[in-house]
C-alpha cells in the first residue's frame, strides 16, 4: 500500500427522481447519515435533512439561519416562525426540535414538492403546517406583528424572484413582524 491515504468515493445510498410542478426534484440518500437526504431542483442542492437529527445542519447558510434562531430566544422557548419557500423544511425541523410547541408555517408554491417532501422525508408530529401559495400574496395574509422570526428563502434558479425584493413587499414583511421580530433572507452572491 502507499503512503498515500485511500479516498472513499461518496455515493447515495439511494436516490429519489420526481417531476415536481417547477422543474426536477431529487432526492439524495446522504452516504455518511443514515437517515439523510439532500434535495435538489434542477441539479441545484437546495436543502439537507437529517431525520434522526434535526439539529444536524448540513449546509453553511441553514446553520447561519439556525444562529439566529439560537441567539432569538433560549433553547425551549417557542418562537413564531414563518418560512417564505420550504425546500425539505430544514430550518423548521430545526426550530421544531429546538423550541418545542413553535407555531410554524412553511409556505412553499410547488404543490408536487410539497408532497414529495411530505411523503419521502415527513416531518409528523413537529408541528409544522406547510401550506401551498405564493409567498408574497401568503405574506400579505399574515396578522400585524404575528411573526418572531420571517425567513425568506425562495429562489427560481439562482435568483431570488423579483415580486419578493420589492420595497412593497419589505413593507408586507416589517407589518407581520412583532416589535422584536427579526427578519432573515437568504440572497444569492451573484
Amino acid at each position: 500500500m502507499s503512503g498515500r491515504a485511500e479516498r472513499r468515493e461518496r455515493v447515495a445510498r439511494a436516490v429519489v427522481d420526481a417531476e415536481v410542478d417547477h422543474g426536477y426534484a431529487q432526492l439524495l440518500g446522504d452516504p455518511d447519515r443514515p437517515q439523510g437526504w439532500t434535495l435538489l431542483l434542477d441539479g441545484t442542492a437546495q436543502s439537507h435533512v437529517d431525520l434522526e437529527d434535526p439539529t444536524h445542519l448540513e449546509f453553511e447558510y441553514v446553520r447561519r439561519l439556525g444562529h439566529v434562531v439560537d441567539l432569538m430566544a433560549p433553547q425551549a422557548m417557542p418562537q413564531r416562525v414563518l418560512h417564505l419557500g420550504g425546500g425539505a423544511w430544514t430550518l423548521a425541523r430545526y426550530v421544531a426540535t429546538t423550541r418545542p410547541r413553535s407555531p410554524q408555517q412553511v409556505i412553499e408554491v410547488d404543490a408536487a414538492l410539497v408532497d414529495l417532501v411530505s411523503s419521502r422525508l415527513p416531518a409528523d408530529g413537529l408541528g409544522i403546517d406547510v401550506v401551498v401559495g405564493d409567498a408574497r400574496a401568503m405574506l400579505t395574509r399574515a396578522v400585524p406583528g404575528s411573526v418572531d422570526l420571517l425567513v425568506l428563502d425562495v429562489f427560481a434558479g439562482a435568483r431570488t424572484p423579483a415580486h419578493l425584493t420589492s420595497t412593497q413587499f419589505l413593507e408586507s414583511a416589517a407589518a407581520a413582524l412583532a416589535p422584536e421580530g427579526v427578519y432573515a433572507a437568504n440572497v444569492a452572491d451573484g
